[in-house]
């Protein structure tokens, strides 16, 4: 089966790129402050060979940014569209992915509100209205929160993937229980289940957890380190070339949706290209 290239994150090519990307704002800020980088970063992963790219929501909710949560969220696809024109087959051929993050911290699930679907479903609705191609609820440690952003997700109607994490130490779950929370998610109606924002050389055990779910599935793992400031930092990041090599294994085992989380960029999302086309 080809393999579906995603594109790269957003956040730390921005900070690459000289943007603010200070917490709790994240990549969201430049959604008012640099619309114009945050497009070219888009079309930069179409230039590379990404076919499915994310749209910059991931701190998009009003506890984030405010009562403009909802204009940015819209601008964001917009700023999608207009960046992966020139990609391949142009805009037939890219699809866009709205973006649903956990509502606190990726790497704190026990942060995890009570009751997250209201949030969820505004923002999944929004993105549904604005015309994303699919929903892609992402960096998910808690499996409660998870499987309740895809069950909103799902009522939209738009296909779902749900990508589940591990953390940049890999102890945020064990492997049975990604796998566990991957059967649920498939018998929820999940189109695709991935494992993301776990480091390259972690990631193989997650990734055979979740094959086991029976699902289209795939992973976007990390190349770099945390940071308490500004998210993330690619200081020392994992080169394009030995990250393609660890995502060639992933496709071995059967992944079929591929592409780069934090600290990859551009060139690693060429590099997959070159190495599994």
């Amino acid at each position: 089966m080809p393999i579906i290239l995603l594109d790269g994150p957003l956040g730390t090519e921005l900070n690459a790129r000289g943007v603010d990307t200070r917490l709790p704002e994240w990549s969201a800020g430049a959604l008012r402050e640099a619309p114009a980088v945050v497009q070219g970063i888009h079309a930069d992963y179409a230039a590379a060979g990404a076919v499915v790219h994310t749209t910059n929501t991931f701190r998009t909710r009003q506890r984030q940014v405010g009562d403009a949560w909802e204009s940015l969220a819209r601008r964001a696809v917009d700023l999608v569209r207009a960046g992966v024109e020139g990609g391949p087959g142009g805009t037939g051929g890219a699809r866009v992915a709205g973006s649903v993050a956990p509502l606190e911290d990726c790497y704190r699930p026990d942060l995890s509100p009570r009751d997250p679907g209201p949030e969820h479903r505004a923002l999944v609705r929004v993105l549904a209205d604005a015309g994303v191609d699919l929903l892609l609820c992402e960096t998910f440690p808690n499996p409660r929160e998870a499987l309740i952003a895809a069950e909103e997700a799902l009522a939209t109607g738009l296909p779902t993937w749900v990508a589940l994490t591990a953390g940049p130490s890999a102890d945020l779950m064990t492997p049975k229980e990604m796998g566990e929370t991957a059967r649920e998610l498939a018998a929820l109606g999940a189109a695709a289940v991935l494992v993301n924002c776990v480091p390259a050389s972690a990631t193989r055990p997650y990734l055979d957890a979740i094959a086991e779910a029976g699902l289209p599935f795939g992973a976007y793992a990390n190349a770099g380190r945390p940071d308490e400031e500004i998210g993330w930092q690619t200081d020392d990041p994992l080169g394009p070339a030995r990250y393609a090599e660890l995502a060639a294994q992933w496709a071995t085992a059967g992944a079929t949706i591929i592409g780069g989380c934090c600290g990859t960029g551009p060139r690693h999302v060429a590099a997959l290209a070159e190495l599994l086309a």
